[in-house]
């Protein structure tokens, strides 16, 4: 967007697309706007955190075992109150409660399902890094009024819409509907969602990894020795790669989405309760791969697409790497060179 151009907002953008499928209801531009609202929600209470009393933990730990931060539980409340009222979903999950979350009573139901990561990275709340909100929606599988659990435990190959609101010194918000990734900026002096990055496009190849490698004896051989191979100098660049890791997912992988390079979250031995690693797959790796896939990259568990996977639990974690295709692919191969039969 150049000087004195104002771009699209969220709304015709999406009713701009529709125009191209006659057989599509519009019903992803409400639902779509409802996600917007909350974002501009969650991202008012994020600007002024450090003024009110909503930073710290609450002193409870989620399904998952980590301890809740204040924010947490203000932006899971936020998305699913707009969200379960918004006619337009069946059933809902979040990455913070146990079970999937009905429609409240006297609200419609709708046709889709919707699974959540509120406020990803709320680690990192506190020192002031940027954080996101993950999405990632099905039309719903199962029969009758009440939506089900089956609904939102579908492979990524069947997302309808995908996508993340990252907060940081802008608030934005990316997503697609498979139709290539389109970014949104928040502009504040309007209220509105302007579109600020058009059919985002992946490098076939990067120059920077992402990786907590504190993790680093706890890998496989092969990706040990992928991350080795990254430290070497490149026959093209005569230069290594780059570390880029910030610990949120959203802000890492917003990174590789407009940059390239690739993005790690492998399995390791750190911990026996997570033998298949950290990341969620209904809540942060199908969404995330669906975007990578849509912009030209690739998302792989290192032994296949993430978007083949069919979940098995609510919570199910697996193996990420994703960002751009030759990247992701070079990884794969080591992992089958150095790991198979592991």
């Amino acid at each position: 967007m150049t000087d004195g151009q104002i771009g699209i907002n969220l709304t015709r953008h999406i009713h701009e697309k529709q125009k191209q499928y006659p057989e599509a209801t519009g019903e992803l531009t409400g639902i779509l706007n409802q996600l917007a609202f909350a974002a501009k929600i969650v991202s008012r209470e994020v600007n002024k955190a450090g003024l009110v009393e909503i930073l710290g933990l609450t002193g409870e730990k989620n399904i998952q075992g980590e301890q809740v931060m204040k924010l947490d539980v203000f932006a899971n409340d936020v998305f699913l109150n707009i969200l379960g009222k918004s006619g337009h979903f069946c059933v809902m999950a979040s990455e913070e409660e146990e079970d999937v979350i009905h429609v409240p009573e006297g609200y419609k139901r709708g046709r889709y399902a919707i699974a959540l990561d509120p406020l990803d990275g709320s680690s990192n709340i506190d020192v002031n890094v940027n954080i996101g909100t993950i999405f990632s929606i099905h039309r719903r599988v199962s029969d009758g009024d009440e939506g089900c659990e089956r609904d939102i435990m579908q492979a990524g190959r069947k997302l309808v819409a995908a996508g993340y609101i990252v907060y940081g010194s802008s608030t934005m918000l990316v997503m697609s509907t498979g139709n290539g990734v389109h970014g949104f900026t928040l502009d504040p002096s309007v209220g509105e969602f302007l579109e600020s990055h058009t059919n985002i496009r992946i490098p076939a190849r990067g120059k920077t990894y992402s990786i907590n490698e504190g993790n680093y004896p706890y890998w496989s051989i092969g990706i040990r020795k992928y991350i080795d191979h990254l430290k070497e100098k490149d026959k093209e660049s005569g230069r290594p790669y780059s570390g880029r890791y910030i610990g949120s997912m959203v802000a890492d992988m917003h990174r590789t989405l407009l940059k390239g390079g690739i993005f790690m979250y492998p399995a390791d031995k750190k911990d026996p309760k997570k033998p298949h690693g950290k990341l969620r797959l209904l809540y942060e790796c199908s969404p995330m791969a669906f975007l990578c896939e849509q912009a030209g990259g690739a998302a792989s568990t290192g032994n296949g697409a993430v978007l083949d996977v069919e979940p098995t639990q609510l919570h199910q974690r697996v193996p990420f790497f994703a960002g751009s295709m030759e990247d992701v692919r070079l990884v794969e191969d080591y992992i089958r060179r150095y790991d198979d039969g592991d």
